[in-house]
């Protein structure tokens, strides 16, 4: 029996662009992804659960986690870190499980210093002005903070080149089509899954 280890994919792209809508409707097709979830010292919030919404830290045993390397990538806002655990992910590949990361561009590159051997997605707005346009309708920012947000993103669309794959998030179904081909594809490279498939007949011929 041919036993795969899952796969850490990476879905990052420009503030505004739609991640977390688009994670949401990936998840709401396929069951089988695993959503990495985030580790923070913030105070757990009424009907929070710990293991599902977050996995909740003192600060000295998230700087412990953070001088020890066994986060991801971490962050600090407003007082308090929020960060990606590594041992959250590798036994849930061990198991054969693959892990989904929802996270901002600077959170990716640390990723890909600390997990190279993770997919990284790349979600791209369909032009700048539909960004702009999707930052104002959420019509929770101001007008220097829209023009901020649109300067930060195109410096982030420059990150590109960082990435292994490309979406167009123009329409959300679409976008989602392709996420889940991207999946089934890496499952299928020769790379990945030779050794494995090697050790197998190895043992089956004796």
């Amino acid at each position: 029996m041919i036993k795969e280890k899952g796969i850490l994919f990476i879905l990052s792209g420009p503030s505004g662009v739609g991640k977390g809508t688009v994670r949401k409707a990936l998840f709401d097709r396929d069951t089988e992804l695993k959503y990495s979830i985030s580790m923070t010292t913030r105070g757990k919030r009424e009907g929070e659960v710990e293991g599902i919404d977050y996995f909740y830290k003192s600060r000295d045993e998230f700087e412990e986690l953070i001088n020890g390397n066994r986060l991801l990538e971490y962050a600090e806002y407003v007082g308090n870190y929020y960060g990606t655990p590594r041992d959250y992910v590798e036994e849930t590949l061990e198991s054969g499980k693959d892990v989904f990361l929802e996270i901002e561009v600077q959170g990716a590159l640390q990723v890909k210093e600390n997990f190279p051997q993770g997919v990284f997605i790349f979600l791209f707005p369909p032009s700048l002005e539909e960004l702009a346009n999707r930052i104002i309708n959420r019509g929770t920012e101001t007008e220097d903070i829209v023009k901020n947000r649109l300067t930060e993103a195109k410096k982030e669309i420059e990150m590109m080149d960082a990435y292994d794959y490309v979406v167009v998030n123009d329409q959300i179904e679409t976008a989602v089509d392709k996420i889940q081909a991207i999946v089934k594809s890496e499952h299928c490279k020769r790379n990945r899954v030779a050794k494995q498939y090697k050790k197998v007949l190895e043992a089956e011929l004796g």
